[in-house]
């Protein structure tokens, strides 16, 4: 059985933001797509850039090192120069509290 992980407030993170945010040891880019919260792994597959810290344009992530993109719903990567996605995970609001699991 999994367990939920307070990780930030929803306040925190604007629609069409990210915010990076750490559970058990992992580093999280947390994603605001229009109040609709996803979660992925912050480091890009191509060169480990901070997707987290990257722009936000509807459902995908613009990594800031060297412009790859990713769908932050699914991880999955949009083309070079990453050609392997990223792991997406579930993740929820309830209330003001956003969790990860």
């Amino acid at each position: 059985m999994s367990k939920l992980i307070k990780v930030a407030e929803t306040k925190e993170v604007a629609p069409g933001t990210g915010k990076v945010v750490q559970a058990e040891g992992r580093s999280i880019a947390l994603f605001n797509v229009a109040g609709s919260f996803c979660a992925i792994d912050n480091a890009c597959s191509h060169e480990g850039g901070p997707l987290g810290e990257g722009e936000l344009a509807g459902e995908v992530v613009t990594c800031p090192w060297h412009n790859a993109e990713f769908n932050v719903k699914t991880g999955e990567a949009h083309g070079p120069p990453a050609y392997e996605g990223v792991n997406a995970f579930l993740s929820g609001c309830k209330g003001m509290t956003c969790w990860w699991k």
